[in-house]
């Protein structure tokens, strides 16, 4: 295609791709029904309407300006998988005010955050939905799945202007490549949360909800018909989950599109790929990958530039578009207003990454 009209560095997504991946999800999981996607990844009104015509009606988010986004594309079911705090509780009470017609819920593993929450909600005759969230060995957040769970269980039920849901697992820890050693691993966790479900059903409480996974485990909860699936990064995928999950068919719907900017030695190129074009969290080796040059190592970068070692003699000069595949594409997309729409090798607008604000409206 004819990339003279683009400015670099930049992102092209791919809507076919896009609605290929989406298609996969739902074939996976079985029925839409059972998806709860996370829109961290895409942050746009474009991805989630794409999801809202296949057929998928309730989603997954991270912050308030995530979930603001969902609701004003008519979402009618967000969660909001994580714990608020502070000014966090306001701004949720904010969204359910302002959007009736979406249903919102969080998730808690404390029960001082749980009383705040109840509060705040009963002050203005609301009942929100909470799900608790369960460590299964990620040790990032969750309560352990034992008694300090029925505790905050009791005390959620008991709470005015709760209502419990059930029970949030994120196992993200889950990243063998091998996928036979990765179902187990994320069997075996998943051991205490079906421990606690029977607690509770032999103390006389429903079976909770179970939401579980994210991106790497979406294999494995996609064949237990007993928990919804929240895949993320599976709508755009990336190199890394590539290289993680071979198992999932999916493809990289978005690229990375930058020029060669200088030759500073004989084995030397310099794109302009910094820090603030890409995720910088991985190692210098990790962080994008070019396949129409494999061959390509790089040895540094900074702010707006990426140095990469070449053979010497070879043919780039300075303008030459270079393709890459990001190794992690959510905190990519983070650092760029917005994405370069392509359909059959044309130019067909943009994708404003909308919730990668802190706020909205609320």
């Amino acid at each position: 295609m004819n990339y003279s009209t683009i400015d670099s560095p930049a992102l092209l997504v791919f809507p076919a791709q896009v609605k290929r991946n989406i298609n996969e999800m739902i074939r996976m999981a079985g029925d839409a029904s059972r998806l709860r996607p996370h829109i961290k990844t895409h942050k746009t009104s474009e991805g989630i309407r794409l999801m809202l015509d296949a057929g998928i009606s309730k989603f997954k988010c991270a912050t308030i300006a995530e979930a603001e986004l969902l609701a004003m594309n008519h979402a009618k079911d967000v969660l909001l998988a994580h714990q608020p705090t502070g000014p966090r509780i306001g701004r949720l009470l904010q969204l359910m005010l302002k959007y009736p017609e979406t249903r919102f819920s969080c998730i808690t593993d404390h029960a001082n955050i749980a009383q705040e929450l109840g509060e705040a909600f009963h002050a203005h005759a609301l009942v929100l939905d909470v799900y608790i969230d369960i460590n299964v060995g990620m040790n990032r957040t969750g309560i352990l799945p034992n008694e300090q769970a029925l505790e905050l269980h009791e005390m959620i039920a008991d709470q005015r202007g709760l209502q419990f849901m059930g029970l949030h697992i994120y196992d993200g820890q889950h990243r063998q490549a091998d996928p036979v050693e990765r179902e187990k691993a994320c069997d075996s966790a998943f051991e205490s949360v079906h421990a606690l479900v029977g607690l509770l059903e032999a103390k006389g409480f429903p079976r909770p909800h179970l939401i579980a996974g994210g991106s790497p485990s979406f294999s494995i909860h996609a064949q237990r018909m007993d928990r919804d699936c929240s895949p993320g990064t599976n709508i755009f995928w990336d190199r890394g989950y590539g290289l993680i999950c071979p198992e999932q068919d999916f493809v990289p719907a978005v690229q990375l599109m930058t020029r060669v900017i200088s030759l500073p030695a004989e084995n030397r190129i310099c794109l302009d790929l910094g820090h603030k074009s890409v995720a910088a969290e991985n190692e210098l080796a990790k962080r994008v990958f070019f396949p129409a040059h494999p061959e390509l190592k790089a040895v540094a970068q900074s702010e707006e530039h990426l140095v990469l070692e070449t053979a010497p003699g070879h043919a780039f000069k300075p303008g030459d578009v270079l393709i890459g595949i990001p190794y992690h594409i959510c905190p990519t997309v983070a650092l760029h207003e917005s994405l370069v729409a392509i359909e059959n090798g044309v130019v067909t607008g943009e994708w404003k990454v909308e919730a990668r604000k802190r706020k909205i409206s609320c």
